[in-house]
């Protein structure tokens, strides 16, 4: 099977460097496993098995295979990421995830296709969020669900661009329309250059590298009763700064600098997540990129 492909040597470096950094360590959720070696060039140095992720907080539907880096990279998106976004168009935490992992096989299954991250347990699939209010968001469902869940799920796709190399949703091809695939393959030899497809017109609410992330609440349609006396009296507070950022290309993505749009301008109501006045609807404009996908 995959007699073709070597495995390369880049995957091993990645997983020592990170264990030696110490970015993922052995818990109650998260256990050291024996090398898996083959068949042929698929398996992991140094796997893990995992029962949760996000510091043992966002449990997994089943335990999962998966190499260092992977998982250092995904608790990294789940905590700066995905819980603040849950609570932003939610007001609920994840709690649980529905997942794929490691497994020794060709991209989307394809006979001749190269081996898929997935092979190397350097991929995570996510189909679902389970939330702490008990609502559950599937990406086939709530990526055209109602404005709550389209916000999220968009809120969290586009931050996946920071975090993974590769990242692709529903729009990117025939074979995504019911999950989220992130990893972190090489595109080129630097290891620099990033695949995030659909190209999406969306404005994230959340900016991890800023000290006060700029949230503001439901890109798509009308706020909840819940949130709505908290943004009245937002209303007349001094305008925050809003951030604007470029959409990123289909192929290639590197992500943006942020832009001020306007003069910065403190809050004076306490409120968490952060809030500002929502923006006009923006409209969703999936590109098809080409070429071998995961």
């Amino acid at each position: 099977m995959f007699r073709g492909e070597q495995r390369e040597a880049w995957r091993t470096q990645a997983e020592e460097a990170c264990l030696a950094a110490g970015l993922v360590q052995p818990t109650a959720y998260a256990s050291r496993s024996s090398p898996i070696n083959g068949p042929g060039t698929c398996g992991i140095a140094k796997p893990f098995k995992v029962a949760a992720l996000g510091q043992g907080e966002v449990s997994l539907d089943r335990t999962a295979t998966l190499a260092c880096p992977i998982i250092a990279s995904t608790d990294k998106w789940l905590d700066e990421i995905v819980q603040p976004a849950a609570m932003l168009y939610f007001g609920a935490r994840v709690t649980e995830m529905r997942s794929g992992s490691y497994n020794c096989r060709s991209r989307n299954n394809q006979r001749g296709a190269k081996l898929s991250e997935h092979s190397f347990g350097n991929a995570i699939d996510i189909m679902s969020f389970q939330l702490s209010d008990g609502r559950n968001v599937t990406v086939l469902r709530g990526w055209k669900g109602d404005s709550a869940e389209q916000g999220f799920l968009r809120e969290v796709f586009v931050g996946a661009c920071r975090y993974y190399t590769t990242v692709l949703g529903p729009g990117s091809d025939a074979f995504h329309y019911d999950h989220f695939h992130l990893d972190l393959a090489r595109h080129n030899p630097a290891g620099t250059r990033r695949v995030c497809r659909p190209t999406i017109k969306f404005e994230p609410r959340i900016d991890p590298d800023s000290a006060t992330a700029q949230m503001s609440p439901r890109p798509f349609g009308a706020l909840p009763a819940a949130v709505r006396p908290v943004e009245a009296a937002r209303q007349s507070a001094p305008p925050a700064r809003r951030m604007v950022e470029e959409p990123p290309p289909a192929f290639g993505f590197t992500p943006p600098a942020r832009i001020p749009a306007s003069p910065m301008a403190p809050a004076t109501l306490p409120a968490e997540p952060r809030l500002a006045p929502a923006p006009a609807p923006l409209s969703i404009a999936p590109q098809f990129g080409t070429g071998a996908i995961y």
